[in-house]
């Protein structure tokens, strides 16, 4: 009789072990956990931004760099989809974002698709994180599996979006400061920075490195020409004054396909591909909302009414805000030439 008790009591506790695979627990983030609340969730992201990478394969690396300004601006939580409002300013219209950021309507035609599928269910930051994971696979890089759970903030923070993005033109020094503030380590940042080779780049944002004289490539620096030929072909394509809006491609030889590019993985590809999914995973939970923090929007670009579908009522500020209030002081300080910032448009 003993055993049997002993026996029971381990089956239960066993039966109520967390898992990271389901999780009633709103408070986590897990794998599968539309599972049961919306099975077919990730196959309809997926089937879309295939049929959307078909038709422009830019938009692969455009939906990862969606979710990359996201996530770098209050965390991953789909403030960068806010369209701007009366007393908010979209973070659309900050500068490293204005006329650049790409994919909006593939993430709105998703959202639509989930909301007749299962209504106030799926998060824009949950679509967002799932998009770059499948376009980054979809134009031959690797798989991983993302950690679902994500709310959707009811702000957006012009502000930050100008001072948290890493510019183009920023030093080795400052790019290390300003991962590191996203508890991003050296690591991340060079297998991150391999997403590069997918995708196009404007003149504007690359000239400046193109054209500055480079004092290394005379003593040995860049002995087999790779970055002495890679840059007249970009200066080929953007001469010193106009064509600001010309592209051009980030990796010349495989702008469609993520492979090894850094030093530390050119001859190992397969290492590179699992330093970037681990890196990925990482940047995704960044700063992220769980449990009764923010809401799930009925349509990405604008916040769900107070009183009306799932979520809190309260602005984000209650919790990660205080976080990202820490991280301003040091920005301003270390980009000094960005506006200043007095208000973060909490209200």
């Amino acid at each position: 009789m003993e055993h049997m008790k002993l026996l029971l009591i381990l089956i239960t506790v066993l039966l109520n072990k967390p898992s990271l695979t389901r999780s009633d627990d709103d408070d986590v983030l897990v794998h599968e956990y539309y599972k049961d609340k919306c099975p077919l969730a990730e196959e309809i992201v997926r089937h879309n931004v295939e049929v959307a990478v078909l038709k422009d394969p830019r938009l692969a690396a455009s939906l990862l760099r969606l979710h990359f300004h996201d996530c770098f601006v209050m965390g991953c939580d789909a403030s960068v989809l806010l369209d701007s409002v009366e007393g908010m300013a979209s973070e659309k219209e900050a500068g490293p974002n204005k006329d650049s950021l790409r994919g909006f309507e593939i993430i709105d035609k998703i959202k639509f698709l989930l909301e007749e599928e299962c209504p106030l269910t799926v998060s824009c930051a949950d679509i967002l994180a799932l998009a770059a994971r499948d376009a980054v696979q979809l134009r031959g890089g690797p798989r991983w599996e993302v950690l679902l759970g994500r709310k959707d903030s009811l702000e957006s923070s012009f502000s930050g979006a100008n001072l948290l993005i890493p510019a183009p033109n920023s030093s080795l020094e400052a790019l290390i400061n300003n991962f590191a503030q996203q508890e991003l380590d050296i690591g991340d940042l060079v297998a991150l920075s391999g997403s590069h080779t997918i995708g196009r780049a404007r003149c504007v944002s690359f000239r400046q490195r193109i054209y500055e004289p480079k004092q290394e490539y005379h003593y040995g620096y860049d002995h087999y020409n790779r970055y002495t030929s890679f840059r007249r072909i970009l200066q080929s394509v953007c001469p010193i004054t106009g064509r600001d809006n010309k592209f051009a491609p980030l990796d010349y030889e495989t702008p469609n396909r993520i492979t090894e590019q850094v030093w530390a993985y050119a001859s190992n590809e397969d290492l590179f591909f699992k330093s970037f999914a681990k890196s990925m995973i990482k940047m995704g939970n960044i700063n992220v909302l769980t449990g009764n923090e923010g809401q799930i929007r009925q349509n990405c670009r604008s916040k769900q009414r107070q009183g009306k579908g799932k979520g809190i009522s309260s602005p984000r500020c209650i919790a990660s805000m205080k976080e990202f209030r820490r991280k301003l002081p040091i920005c301003q300080n270390k980009f000094h030439h960005m506006p200043n910032v007095t208000s973060l448009a909490c209200k």
